[in-house]
């Protein structure tokens, strides 16, 4: 027998704060009338530790500060047990957004060792023989956002061999100087990172540069943390040999999901930073890192 079940939420974007209701409706579609024993719908947070390969058997005690960290559980039953009519059936369903006792509802977050997400989960109990319908459904909860206001302060940077930090002397460096600033390094989740910069010379051509966001995720305990930086994304801002004195833009959009406000707690931290990438035409790589705090206003 052909049966459809999805979840479908009211917020077509499925953003949500804590406080509000997530709400929306379960629906089932089938040819013929549907036996069941209950259909039960519930919603689930949870915070997923990973730990890096390099990181695995460092610390014994890392094992069980990296199981998973429930935020937010509970489940209702919608329908007891009975039977669903032909055709298509739609039951509304509404749920508080509220964390288990004092924890707290982080942001979600897609990220590589540090992973929070929500989720509703639909399940219709069949009768033997008749194999159990499951459906999952993501929604996404924003943090709420800071009453203060975020006032930019720009950073300037000068980057010339002088004040490269891991530069080796018995590979010398060309002589090049790169100048400019960011907007802010405190952003802003929703809006862009910006600024500019300037080749004021350099005795080898530009190959090419970049900006780089970078994600640092720390999990670990008091016995021992482990970090692990990885990149985000990667934008081109210059190609070739660009003119010098001419300010290039530094202009990037944060990505959904992929970041969130900085967060740290006792278990794990994220955190971001960018790096701009100059590759000069012998592939020399000039990289200047900026830690950024991030925050939702």
């Amino acid at each position: 027998m052909s049966v459809s079940l999805d979840i479908r939420l009211k917020r077509a974007n499925k953003v949500y704060h804590e406080g509000e209701p997530v709400s929306g409706v379960i629906i089932l579609v089938c040819k013929e009338p549907l036996p069941h024993h209950g259909i039960v719908l519930g919603m689930e947070g949870l915070v997923n530790l990973q730990l890096s390969s390099k990181s695995v058997g460092v610390f014994e005690a890392f094992y069980n500060s990296v199981k998973p960290i429930p935020l937010i559980s509970t489940s209702i039953e919608v329908a007891r047990s009975g039977k669903i009519p032909a055709g298509k059936t739609e039951i509304p369903f509404e749920f508080p957004l509220q964390a288990k006792g004092n924890k707290v509802l982080y942001e979600t977050y897609h990220g590589v060792f540090v992973n929070i997400q929500y989720t509703l989960r639909c399940d219709v109990k069949r009768p033997l023989l008749a194999k159990d319908l499951s459906r999952t459904c993501e929604f996404i909860v924003h943090c709420q956002p800071q009453k203060a206001k975020v006032s930019p302060s720009p950073v300037n940077f000068s980057i010339s061999p002088d004040t490269l930090q891991n530069s080796r002397e018995r590979d010398p460096l060309p002589r090049f100087l790169v100048r400019g600033h960011l907007d802010a390094t405190s952003c802003v989740i929703s809006q862009p990172l910006s600024g500019e910069m300037v080749v004021e010379r350099s005795d080898i051509p530009v190959k090419s540069i970049d900006l780089q966001l970078v994600r640092v995720e720390t999990c670990g305990c008091a016995e021992g943390y482990a970090r692990d930086a990885t990149e985000i994304q990667n934008i081109q801002i210059a190609e070739g040999d660009v003119c010098h004195g001419l300010s290039i833009p530094i202009y990037m959009v944060f990505p959904r999901l992929f970041t969130c406000p900085t967060l740290e707690t006792t278990n794990f931290k994220v955190e971001f930073e960018v790096n701009i990438v100059i590759v000069l035409q012998d592939d020399h790589l000039i990289t200047e890192n900026f830690p950024l705090k991030l925050c939702r206003v």
